[in-house]
């Protein structure tokens, strides 16, 4: 952030609203497993053109009329478990039971009052990820809260709804979907406007991701959980940043997003103390681009249009920041592309782009631009490049009266882009193909309140003897359930310890991770076999990095095999007792000097020699025994 502010002056209003894929054995409304599948594994694929629909009362969204600007020919990939649901070739089927217990589950845990009546609706969705060019929702409970260390925080509602397919290729005039994702179940939570600062709206998108994931049934990993968040300041207005999907951006969105208000603000400010305006002719400049070196240009004239508008007193303006790296400019540009084209070029960076001071001074004269004018431009086929300068005209005059409500795309910097307007009530109508479903008193009380993460923790640290940082790491990692699963199998196990588990799966793991070992390999069958055999005394805790390297080699090998590749296979006492009082022998002065003192040093050449064939603690006692019999003979 460039500059300290006080959200509170500034009249920071944020909420939040969350997307949480569940982890339902099958889809929301067919028998399709809820897997993710690799493109290449794809068995056939169509395409479709999407069109937007009137509602009831004849009115047609104005987000969806701007996504169909330019007319895009959408593909779909689908695959042997994806259906004729997925395709929009046959009616859902009912909703999936599985799905409403888990969101009620949730409903719970935010302390909301569910309907009585759960009603689907469609929700109009044209920018392809539907093939049907709705998504399926319903309302599904409100009036919950949050209690957070910056105060409560209501819960608005909570919908229960479908996943989108994902994008998998934009090739502009087409794009590629994936059908896997189509229909997974989801949650969203919004918010109220209770938050007051970035840093509160991080702590509340932390607090309800634990929640969700202590039902034990949402999805894990990138992509399964996306925030949006909803910003406004004083004399602003309301912004939807969609798809934030790393908890610690949300900070830097909402910093950002403030940031781009105020210098709005100021821009708009200072454009009307010049009075500047919008002249609404499109100029037709493309004969002054003939003899151009621009490459862009160059290539663009041979089938298409040179256009420019004229912005009286915006001069030294467009180039203005409003965010790090984003210009006014950038704003104008994100909205031209609305139209299909790639971008503009404005006075305030020109010359620039082979386009050299004569032809800018050319371009100047031709639109009548004075010196605190600027001058836009676009170069492409006639219809997207008109198209771009009157998108370009729409938000010039917007930037001198207010700031625009829109939905901006979340970019990995934590700046925004625009995306299209906020949606209105005419996207949503009734679902017809989907009956009501009756939430009675009794059917919501049977639902059962999860154990919180955090509960959870504090319950591990007191059973099993973990410390806090430990505790902490195994309830948010993505193998808790093989934890409860080992530590159920090794209750009471001497060697087999929670630590021991814990360290092995939150520390041992990510490091192999990091050395450049494939730990995806590793499968819990492989977890289970190695703490059997370590638990058996075949093998010693310190082979434990040893076992997952080769089993993450050679995935299909049994744990037991894999002892003998590596040799770590269990030494007979006589050995070992043998080795050490050899060792005892050779150290005769070193231990008569040090005494008992010469343990330590000593049992690094011990365990040198058996470390993963025999357990430290067994080695331990041997030595001290035979330097004891040394030292009292």
């Amino acid at each position: 952030m460039s500059r300290k502010i006080d959200y509170r002056e500034l009249g920071l209003k944020c909420g939040l609203e969350i997307h949480q894929q569940l982890d339902s054995k099958e889809k929301m409304f067919c028998k399709c497993p809820t897997t993710i599948r690799n493109t290449d594994e794809s068995n056939f694929e169509f395409f479709r053109y999407l069109r937007p629909t009137a509602s009831e009362m004849g009115e047609t969204d104005k987000a969806a009329l701007e996504q169909t600007k330019v007319n895009r020919k959408y593909i779909y990939k689908a695959y042997d478990t994806t259906c004729l649901i997925e395709n929009d070739e046959e009616p859902p089927r009912e909703l999936n039971k599985e799905v409403l217990d888990i969101a009620l589950s949730i409903s719970k845990l935010l302390h909301m009052v569910p309907v009585e009546q759960l009603h689907m609706m469609r929700k109009i969705v044209v920018d392809g990820s539907n093939t049907s060019g709705f998504q399926r929702t319903a309302f599904l409970a409100n009036n919950g809260y949050l209690d957070t260390s910056e105060g409560t925080v209501g819960i608005d509602v909570i919908c229960v709804e479908e996943e989108a397919a994902q994008k998998i290729e934009d090739a502009g005039d087409s794009i590629i979907y994936s059908l896997d994702r189509l229909g997974i179940p989801l949650v969203e939570i919004a918010t109220t406007p209770d938050i007051i600062s970035p840093s509160h709206a991080r702590e509340t998108a932390a607090k309800i991701g634990m929640l969700l994931r202590s039902t034990g049934k949402v999805k894990r990993g990138i992509g399964t959980i996306r925030q949006d968040v909803n910003i406004s300041i004083a004399e602003g207005a309301r912004v939807e940043i969609k798809g934030v999907q790393a908890l610690d951006l949300i900070e830097t969105i909402v910093e950002r997003e403030a940031e781009r208000q105020i210098n709005l603000l100021e821009i708009r400010r200072s454009l009307n103390e010049r009075n500047a305006s919008v002249h609404d002719e499109i100029f037709d400049v493309t004969e002054l681009f003939k003899g151009t070196e621009s490459k862009v240009i160059k290539k663009t004239i041979k089938k298409g249009k040179v256009f420019a508008v004229l912005l009286p007193g915006f001069a030294g303006h467009v180039g203005m920041e409003v965010q790090p790296g984003r210009r006014l400019g950038t704003e104008f540009s994100d909205r031209a592309k609305t139209s299909g084209v790639g971008g503009i070029f404005h006075t305030d960076e020109l010359p620039n782009y082979g386009i050299t001071e004569d032809e800018v001074t050319a371009l100047r004269e031709f639109v009548g631009a004075g010196e605190n004018d600027a001058v836009i431009m676009v170069a492409d086929k006639e219809k997207r490049a008109r198209g771009a300068m009157e998108s370009v005209l729409i938000r010039a005059a917007e930037a001198l009266k207010f700031i625009p409500e829109e939905t901006r795309k979340g970019l990995p910097d934590g700046n925004s882009a625009y995306m299209r307007p906020l949606p209105g009530a005419s996207r949503m109508y009734p679902e017809t193909d989907v009956p009501q479903v009756e939430i009675s008193r009794e059917y919501f009380e049977s639902i059962p309140v999860p154990e919180l993460l955090t509960e959870r923790a504090k319950r591990f640290s007191k059973e099993y003897g973990l410390n806090e940082e430990l505790a902490e790491k195994i309830v948010y990692s993505q193998d808790l359930p093989l934890f409860e699963e080992l530590i159920a199998k090794f209750s009471g196990d001497n060697i087999i310890t929670a630590t021991l588990i814990v360290r092995t799966i939150t520390g041992t793991v990510p490091e192999l991770k990091r050395d450049g070992v494939d730990v995806g390999k590793i499968t819990d069958e492989h977890f289970k076999q190695m703490f059997e055999v370590i638990a058996s005394g075949e093998v010693a805790k310190e082979a434990i990095e040893k076992i997952l390297r080769h089993v993450a080699q050679k995935p299909n090998t049994v744990v037991r095999d894999s002892l003998e590749e590596l040799g770590l296979t269990w030494s007979d006492t006589a050995e070992i007792e043998a080795f050490i009082e050899k060792l005892v022998e050779e150290r005769q002065d070193f231990i008569t000097e040090k005494g008992t003192g010469a343990v330590g040093p000593l049992m690094g050449l011990v365990m040198g020699e058996f470390r993963g064939k025999v357990d430290g603690k067994v080695l331990s006692e041997l030595l001290k025994q035979k330097i004891n019999e040394f030292l009292n003979p």
